[in-house]
């Protein structure tokens, strides 16, 4: 009889790292039959294989294909082996995790409509499917979901609106223009766990009368853009999107086409440029019609919120900021990858704690939040709980739930730089403060540094930021001074 064994192939990290090779000299051992995963998120592990037990998983990483093929020569290896890191489930990476999103990811058949079903998938849409609309609407309202992509706008506020908007057809968006600097969330649902994003849409068209939806996903995720294709035709031959019809649509690389309006432009075959509001997407949307947009892990929150109700979701979490945060730790860390808990935890405990402090071995200098666009916390504000409301105390933000890591060689006065410098080249080019401002404010950093009228400089560059937030038609230019204002007030020194 045949050992299961589980290689995380389905993953482009994993597969990056070397996992199809692994695979491969798996597969050719005795006795036993490889199962193709996708990753845990504990990325310093892969290629990580495990190994089915009575007693559950046993994991071995990170190995590549010579040692893989040594450690299953003689067949698979258990619990006693040297090199066995113990039951996957207990690793303590994992055990402290609060798995609800992502708790199918790493651990069945991303394209294995069986699998899911059986690990709970599915249940949030039979649920959906006994309710009426605004019962639904009222579920995940009740949840406390919030947008996932970087607004943290309440989910159910949204649908409730598009639900009382007039106007036929009506379309459920999925942003997957996943552009932010050290974020992967996204991308691990699309390639791992396919079919959750599929029930979440299913869901949110049955809460506000849609009937047809389209993933807009980034093209630089080839494998996740050929999983989504496969398991939406697999969805169809299953019966599950007879009134649904659903399609993936590649971006072309503009890290604008990630707001929302842009996004909508482009997936009208338009150039991707921000659109004034009001009329706000939820009413006016793709092709004028009202339209619910919502974020990969915002959707694919939605069907554990319908299979176990609002109060089992609103469990974890604090304050307004409610369930879990797929934190996603990158740049110089030890342990990066993904890690998925409930919201209120200190930054200090996800860094240090889980990321193990920086890979360099050197102390950590600051940690930016929310992608390019976040502000540069400084250790002084290591406790401040992960919650959008205390983020934003401190003046920054969590955005899509990135955290990237600098050690003390890090050049501050560069970062900041690099924000204006990010800003110009991404620019829609719609609104002055945006199209100009970031121009400007790489060209007034740079006679800082040259030492050129420095005091004067930082008092332009303090009201060129403040004119950018204020005046910009959308978070790109508005939210670009961020980082810069925040190595003004913690790193000034430096600039």
């Amino acid at each position: 009889m045949s050992v299961e064994v589980f290689v995380p192939a389905a993953d482009f990290t994993a597969r990056a790292l070397g996992a199809d090779a692994v695979a491969a000299a798996v597969a050719a051992a005795p006795g036993v039959e490889v199962r193709r995963t996708g990753s845990r998120g504990l990325y310093w592990l892969e290629p990580l294989v495990e190994v089915a037990t009575d007693a559950g998983r046993i994991g071995f990483g990170p190995l590549d294909s010579a040692a893989a093929r040594a450690l299953f020569a003689n067949g698979p290896p258990n619990v006693d082996h040297p090199d066995c890191l113990g039951l996957v489930d207990e690793l303590p990476w994992l055990e402290k995790q609060s798995r609800v999103t992502m708790a199918r990811v790493g651990v069945i058949e991303p394209l294995s409509i069986a699998q899911y079903k059986a690990n709970g998938g599915f249940a949030g849409l039979a649920r959906a499917r006994a309710l009426t609309a605004p019962a639904i609407v009222e579920t995940v309202t009740d949840a406390g979901l919030r947008g996932r992509g970087g607004a943290a706008f309440p989910t159910g506020i949204k649908w409730r609106t598009v639900l009382e908007s007039e106007g036929e057809p009506k379309y459920i968006v999925c942003n997957a223009d996943e552009g932010d600097s050290g974020t992967f969330a996204d991308r691990m649902i699309m390639e791992s766990d396919p079919f959750s994003l599929i029930e979440g849409m299913l869901i949110a068209g049955l809460a506000v009368g849609a009937d047809r939806g389209y993933i807009y996903c980034r093209a630089e995720y080839p494998l996740a853009v050929d999983t989504l294709a496969e398991a939406i035709r697999l969805a169809k031959g299953a019966g599950y999107l007879d009134d649904f019809h659903l399609e993936v649509r590649k971006g072309a690389g503009a890290y604008i086409c990630g707001e929302e309006t842009s996004l909508l432009e482009s997936l009208e075959g338009k150039r991707g440029v921000i659109r004034y509001r009001p009329p706000l997407p939820a009413v006016k949307g793709l092709f004028g019609q009202p339209t619910v947009v919502n974020n990969v892990i915002s959707l694919a929150s939605v069907p554990a919120i319908l299979a176990r109700g609002a109060d089992h979701y609103r469990s974890f979490g604090v304050g307004r900021s409610r369930g879990t945060l797929t934190v996603q730790l990158a740049g110089n860390v030890r342990r990066g990858g993904l890690f998925e808990v409930p919201f209120g935890k200190p930054l200090r405990w996800v860094v240090e704690h889980l990321g193990g402090g920086t890979a360099s071995g050197l102390p950590i200098k600051t940690v930016q939040a929310g992608g390019p666009l976040g502000a540069y916390i400084p250790p002084q504000h290591f406790d401040t709980p992960l919650d959008y409301e205390s983020f934003q105390a401190i003046g920054g933000m969590i955005g899509h739930g990135g955290l990237v890591v600098f050690d003390e060689t890090t050049d501050m006065g560069a970062m900041a730089r690099y924000a204006f410098e990010f800003c110009a080249e991404e620019s829609c080019g719609k609104c002055t403060p945006c199209r100009i401002g970031a121009v400007r404010g790489v060209e007034v950093v740079d006679r800082i540094r040259r030492g050129e009228a420095a005091a004067d400089n930082r008092v332009l560059l303090k009201d060129l930021c403040h004119t950018m937030i204020d005046g910009s038609l959308c978070g790109l230019g508005g939210m670009a001074p961020l980082p810069v204002l925040s190595v003004m007030t913690h790193f000034a020194d430096e600039l």
